[in-house]
């Protein structure tokens, strides 16, 4: 846990501004982006203080793996069902605003904005799928 996190505090249920959609893993929460770039927009965030993208190992496969089936469980939830038309991945260093891991889950990709599509480009030096 680290105190100075906005993920951490929002994992902790301190930041009473985020509400946390119903998530069926302990470890991870999620919450709707503040800045969305599709009409769903969620991160999924592990409970405990993860670094970046760029501190992923081997070892960590199982955690993405359910950080994305969080992700596509929340959008099935949230009446959004075409899981060809989504996007996930994370920012790459330095292009992500907040050092705790998190992935993006937007959907419908299709309908991503002209800034979206370029922010949320796939595998691009900045976003990687």
């Amino acid at each position: 846990y680290d105190e100075k996190c906005v993920f951490c505090r929002i994992a902790r249920r301190e930041e009473p501004g985020t509400a946390l959609l119903p998530c069926e893993d302990e470890d991870l929460v999620c919450f709707r982006d503040i800045k969305p770039g599709a009409p769903h927009h969620y991160l999924v965030v592990p409970v405990k203080h993860m670094g970046n993208c760029k501190t992923l190992k081997p070892e960590h496969i199982p955690l993405v793996k359910r950080m994305m089936e969080v992700g596509k469980a929340v959008l099935q939830k949230n009446n959004f069902s075409d899981l060809n038309d989504v996007r996930m991945g994370f920012h790459w260093p330095p292009f992500c605003s907040i050092a705790h891991l998190h992935l993006h889950v937007l959907a419908p990709a299709s309908q991503l904005g002209f800034l979206s599509r370029i922010y949320y480009r796939i595998n691009s030096y900045w976003f990687i799928t």
